[in-house]
């Protein structure tokens, strides 16, 4: 039987199964951390840093960190917060992201989120960076201007043997995902769809599929990301 633990953040008190990952066991208590790179069901990688948070005293990621008896937390902070908005406005100046253009825009969480932080004008210049867009695949497009380099594709898009379809490319400020040539050949149209939806930005797209849904209907056209963790009811 899971040990149940105790534990705060900013101030709230909480329980989980002791070891579960903090940013799931914040959501269970209805806390809502923001991340990128982390998603339900593969290994996390605390790429993104965007859920770092403060335990007790020291900067640590949430989705990489498991929940331990006695953890005291700072999420909700107004250093913790900029640090956030700061890695949100990086991610926007050293790519191209056009969002009224863009078949994501309304599902895309890199959008959602400089909403919920009221970014307006970043403080860092834009770099304009020259990157081609990869249409060679039958099934998707792999949109380079608009990678964010979380690494959910890699670890998410896999073929029965377990080989990931997709990998890292080149080094440094040159890196860039890319979909394998021959294993992308064998992608199925379910897979296709999948990888779409795995990207958290417009990125991945399932050809033929773009501007699908009405302005209005999409994901964050009516709530903010984050809302359905924070109306919820924690767990007891």
């Amino acid at each position: 039987m899971a040990k149940i633990v105790n534990f705060t953040i900013d101030g709230k008190d909480c329980i989980a199964e002791e070891g579960l990952y903090l940013v799931q066991a914040a959501k269970n208590n209805g806390v809502y951390i923001p991340t990128l790179c982390n998603y339900e069901g593969i290994k996390p990688k605390g790429s993104c840093r965007i859920c770092t948070v403060r335990i007790n005293g020291r900067l640590m990621t949430s989705c990489t960190t498991p929940i331990s008896d006695g953890m005291k937390i700072e999420s909700n902070t107004e250093e913790i917060n900029d640090l956030r908005k700061a890695i949100i406005e990086l991610l926007f100046v050293e790519g191209n992201h056009f969002c009224p253009a863009c078949e994501k825009s309304g599902n895309c969480e890199l959008q959602a989120l400089a909403y919920r932080f009221k970014i307006m004008v970043p403080r860092y210049p834009y770099t304009f960076p020259q990157r081609r867009v990869d249409a060679s695949n039958p099934k998707i497009i792999k949109e380079q201007n608009r990678c964010i380099m979380c690494k959910r594709c890699i670890r998410a898009i896999k073929d029965e043997q377990g080989r990931s379809l997709f990998a890292y490319k080149k080094r440094g400020h040159k890196s860039e995902v890319v979909l394998d040539p021959v294993l992308g050949l064998q992608m199925s149209d379910e897979l296709a769809r999948k990888a779409m939806a795995v990207c958290p930005v417009g990125s991945i797209l399932v050809r033929e599929q773009g501007f699908i849904q009405p302005i209005g209907t999409r994901k964050f056209d009516k709530k903010p990301i984050g809302s359905e963790i924070e109306m919820s009811q924690p767990t007891k």
